[in-house]
């Protein structure tokens, strides 16, 4: 069953190029999770440096910007050097957060099927529980979204 507001975010402990990054380690932060589906591709280098541009305006709302992939904690070091990205960014390499937040669909291309990751969002609140949930994000005006939902929780 899919995640839906209202619901206790699945806890995450994922490496990332610096460590490690957690939803325990964030609690009493604001949290926006987003799904992408691989380091340094067009949509996803967009998406990146959007949240990028706005990190301060999200850290003045009180949240923290968490990306998710299924490339390695290395890919990701790269991808934030080249970028000089302002944002975590997690590996699910060898983990089952991709799955539990639902982002991991089946996908056609040219008729062939196949799994991958859903470009998605969750905004979590303080306590832990998600606010608000994209599916099938597209990049342009996405990060403005996510960032007035941010503003508009209770206490942000």
């Amino acid at each position: 069953m899919p995640l839906s507001p209202g619901d206790p975010a699945p806890d995450f402990d994922l490496p990332s190029d610096d460590g490690r990054v957690s939803l325990a380690g964030l609690k009493g932060k604001t949290v926006v999770l987003y799904f992408y589906p691989k380091d340094d591709t067009s949509g996803c280098t967009a998406e990146a440096q959007g949240f990028t541009a706005a990190a301060d305006d999200f850290a003045k709302a009180g949240a923290v910007v968490v990306g998710v992939s299924k490339d390695s904690a290395a890919s990701h070091g790269k991808f934030r050097a080249k970028y000089d990205l302002k944002l975590q960014l997690g590996s699910a390499k060898d983990d089952d957060t991709v799955e539990r937040y639902g982002a991991w669909v089946e996908k056609s291309m040219y008729g062939r099927k196949y799994m991958g990751i859903d470009r998605s969002t969750f905004l979590i609140d303080k306590g832990g529980v998600i606010r608000h949930v994209w599916r099938k994000v597209k990049v342009p005006g996405h990060v403005a979204e996510v960032l007035a939902q941010a503003k508009a929780l209770p206490g942000a």
